[in-house]
């Protein structure tokens, strides 16, 4: 108990955990010839950053869930890379290198530009630091930035923790991480992988075990609560399941997400959604007791998931990102929140619940200021994000109108592919007509002229039909009306007694030269 007590005081506590293992746990070197990894299956960036900075006398590695794909013998679409070099040492070793963050400092290493260029993200190793050797703030991560500013390790009362930037050696970097299988480091020069946790074991049995209590690592920092289910939902498919002992207490602990910040809780549910495996999320979700709680806008998104317009985005989404296509959280957020825009939309327009209706386009307009303001809030819901949906959803009464010149300057507008993928997707499930996702799939995609003025000309020529059809109807009407003056049961619908009336006073001023095309003209 003293040599305990001692222990403390001085710092030990850390090495060992109870029953005296060592809570870092044993390194292991495991070849080639026992891991099987594809060396051809790793990044040349990547490569190439882990060579400069062993070239430069620093450890590096390839880290993470990299490793676990070459393990499982995926190519990995990202890669991080874990060393003992500093932020500011990274930095000066590369042209192109930016360190960022604050709760953790790391380098971001950029290869190329434009859409096609990709980032290596470079971490520290860190220190295993537990909440009683660490700074402690009365807030919380949003309320005590200033206090923070100056801080490398810090916690809050509940021990969750707000700044993570103390370095230390590649055990205790080990021992810091979330799940083993996340837990091992790869040199592709000697193509060995260093596992301290068993990760390669739990690979094989395709499990998901949080390193350490899995209550304490949930409670340090609370959004590890939401990976567990991002990397079960994206692992699925392979077998992978979470361990009992790590699944257990999620729903008890995800009461700890409402004091992380909004902003950060919305950039980890776009990750749940845009990862390939959206599907599998919403799933997972509900096998796991966790449909509602983790954050507003994803209980929506769980609650409407088996609806046919919002679940052909979710399906819609990871199939493009199967295909290596991007995808914008702005589209699968718009068909989420369709529903409530169409519907008060309508209602607005007709004039329900006491409201003074309104013309169709400001009556949309405001259907949309409305689900901003009830569904998004202000996190991310007044930028870039935002306006993107609202431009998708503005764009989809001019998809009726494809007349003069509304289709031409509607296909050059910076979100109208968008804008039709979204209305084909309300074509898929019977909201529109599939003539008109047809149509407008034609017309972008022509690069004919004459072509594109055939189409309008059909257009045209179908209107110019229908006006044929109803034209019998509406002159023989006043000779089928009954015997006993009951004028009304003749009349026309109301619809089609402005078309009538223009009709009947042309034909009183000039002779009818020009045939029933001229007259359908004029009415159109």
């Amino acid at each position: 108990m003293i040599k305990k007590f001692i222990d403390k005081l001085l710092g030990k506590s850390g090495a060992a955990g109870a029953g005296g293992k060592n809570r870092f746990g044993k390194r292991q070197e495991v070849p080639a010839s026992v891991h099987g990894i594809d060396p051809q299956l790793v990044d040349e960036r990547a490569r190439n950053v882990v060579t400069t900075l062993q070239g430069a006398g620093y450890e590096a590695y390839v880290v993470g869930g990299a490793v676990r794909d070459l393990l499982l013998g995926l190519r990995p679409k990202d890669f991080d890379v874990a060393t003992n070099a500093t932020p500011e040492q990274v930095k000066s070793l590369f042209r192109r290198a930016f360190i960022i963050g604050r709760r953790f400092r790391i380098v971001h290493v950029v290869y190329g530009r434009g859409r096609e260029h990709e980032v290596i993200e470079v971490s520290t190793f860190r220190a295993y630091m537990d909440s009683a050797g660490a700074e402690q703030v009365a807030g919380n991560e949003r309320t005590s930035k200033g206090e923070l500013a100056g801080m490398k390790h810090a916690v809050d009362a509940s021990g969750r923790v707000l700044r993570d930037n103390v370095w230390g050696p590649q055990e205790e970097d080990a021992a810091r991480r979330d799940f083993s299988v996340n837990a091992m480091y790869y040199d592709p020069a000697s193509q060995i992988v260093v596992d301290y946790h068993n990760g390669i074991k739990d690979a094989k049995k395709l499990t998901l075990r949080m390193i350490g209590d899995p209550a304490t690592r949930y409670r340090e920092d609370p959004v590890r609560i939401i990976r567990a289910i991002r990397f079960s939902a994206k692992l699925a498919a392979l077998g992978f399941s979470l361990e009992p002992k790590t699944a257990a207490p999620l729903v008890d602990c995800s009461r700890l997400l409402a004091d992380v910040p909004q902003s950060r809780l919305f950039d980890e549910m776009l990750k749940l959604l845009q990862t390939g495996h959206a599907v599998a999320t919403v799933a997972q979700l509900r096998r796991l007791g966790l449909a509602t709680g983790i954050y507003p806008l994803l209980d929506v998104i769980v609650e409407r998931a088996d609806q046919p317009f919002v679940k052909a985005a979710l399906q819609d989404t990871d199939r493009r990102v199967g295909e290596g296509k991007p995808v914008a959280p702005s589209f699968l957020l718009a068909c989420v929140l369709w529903a409530d825009v169409r519907d008060g939309w309508a209602q607005r327009i007709e004039g329900r619940h006491g409201q003074r209706p309104q013309s169709s386009f400001p009556a949309l307009q405001d259907a949309i200021d409305d689900v901003f303001n009830a569904r998004i809030g202000d996190v991310s819901g007044r930028g870039k994000l935002a306006a993107d949906m609202r431009e998708i959803w503005m764009m989809q009464p001019r998809f009726e109108k494809r007349s003069g010149a509304t289709p031409y300057s509607l296909v050059e507008q910076a979100r109208f592919r968008a804008a039709f993928d979204f209305m084909r997707l309300r074509a898929d499930v019977g909201e529109v007509s599939e003539a008109i996702a047809e149509w407008w799939q034609e017309f972008s995609s022509s690069s004919d002229e004459i072509r594109r003025q055939d189409l309008l000309d059909q257009v045209r020529d179908e209107q110019h039909k229908r006006t044929r059809q109803r034209a019998p109807a509406r002159t023989a009407a006043p000779a089928a009306a009954p015997a006993n003056g009951d004028a009304e049961q003749a009349l026309p619908p109301d619809g089609e007694l402005a078309a009538t009336a223009p009709r009947k006073r042309r034909r009183r001023r000039k002779p009818r030269t020009g045939g029933e095309a001229g007259s359908s003209i004029a009415a159109e």
